[in-house]
């Protein structure tokens, strides 16, 4: 099933396969706000109810499958690349640091909606180019972003894919800021855990950028690998780790997973080779929901020491490049 609806005032596609029902807004980052499965009751995201609109449209990081790009914070909202310059405007005042990309608030057009007997697949893109001063102002290259949203019995499967249109190599750093929503099936906070592929923990400064050392995981944050964390209920947490796959049902995992632990019913987010770096954000933690968010570079990669070991990549003219992620409940 496809359909478009209004969702509280804006523009939305609802679909649906198998268990699994999910809404986009593509007017807004093209941010797939809902992702539920309907047979086990479980809401996967954060989805803005009706008073949350105008915090939606201010704040979309917050819901949803909201994409950065760039991801979390660069230094001072500059840094230099093949010898040129990029400027930000400071969003965070007290860090004196840029935030959070600039795709996340913007208009994607569906450009495909198609329903087979197996899978739903919406696709949505964005151009930038000299003519949309929204994004080229602060990053001068022509490209075209395409996010892909593949819905099947199995659940949902998301591709964003980047292409450099423009004549110099551009820098491409991409994360997801993703809040999973605790409890995602009744219940209460005590009753819920998050596992994290985490490795070793980045050490932050107090402008929450790497300091370039990695420590061990502490013992809070070692049951992000083993047993399970309890992220909300609790107290804040804003940390940064490498990646390293953990062990799931046997099998390796990529990702991050959210369990019911009187339920025995899990929400996955699978991450593919792309993702090298996590944030973990609980907003404090008196609140529904913890954001694993994955990363294609270390916060703030441009301004590293090391760019390219701390995951900085650029896109050659001409060329394209992906990153997949999985997300589903059982």
């Amino acid at each position: 099933m496809i359909r478009c609806v209004d969702f509280h005032g804006l523009q939305a596609v609802e679909f649906s396969k198998g268990d699994y029902t999910a809404l986009l807004v593509p007017s807004v980052g093209a941010n797939l706000v809902r992702l539920a499965n309907t047979r086990l009751g479980a809401e996967i995201l954060r989805t803005p109810a009706a008073d949350e609109v105008e915090t939606f449209l201010g704040r979309p990081q917050v819901f949803g499958l909201p994409v950065l790009f760039p991801p979390n914070r660069i230094e001072d909202g500059r840094y230099t690349f093949d010898g040129r310059t990029y400027r930000y405007p400071i969003t965070i005042e007290k860090e004196h640091n840029y935030h959070h990309g600039i795709l996340k608030s913007q208009p994607f057009a569906v450009s495909k909606a198609v329903e087979t007997d197996g899978e739903v697949l919406i696709e949505c893109r964005y151009y930038s180019n000299a003519a949309n001063d929204a994004i080229f102002r602060d990053f001068p290259h022509e490209f075209k972003c395409k996010i892909t949203y593949r819905l099947s019995a199995g659940g949902l499967e998301q591709e964003v894919m980047l292409a450099n249109r423009s004549r110099t190599p551009m820098p491409v750093g991409v994360g997801f800021h993703t809040p999973m929503r605790i409890p995602f099936a009744g219940g209460t906070d005590a009753d819920y855990v998050m596992r994290v592929a985490v490795g070793e923990q980045v050490e932050l400064s107090g402008r929450n950028l790497p300091t370039g050392r990695k420590l061990p995981l502490s013992e809070q944050f070692a049951k992000l690998r083993d047993g399970g964390l309890q992220v909300t209920g609790c107290g804040p947490i804003e940390a940064g780790f490498t990646l390293r796959e953990i062990d799931v049902d046997g099998k390796p995992f990529r990702g991050a997973l959210v369990e019911n632990l009187r339920t025995g019913i899990r929400t996955f987010y699978e991450v593919d080779k792309q993702t090298t770096y996590w944030t973990v954000w609980n907003n404090g933690g008196q609140v529904p929901y913890c954001c694993p968010e994955p990363q294609s570079w270390t916060t703030n990669a441009p301004n590293a020491a090391d760019p390219a070991a701390a995951g900085f990549q650029a896109v050659a003219p001409g060329d394209k490049w992906r990153m997949k992620f999985r997300l589903y409940a059982r």
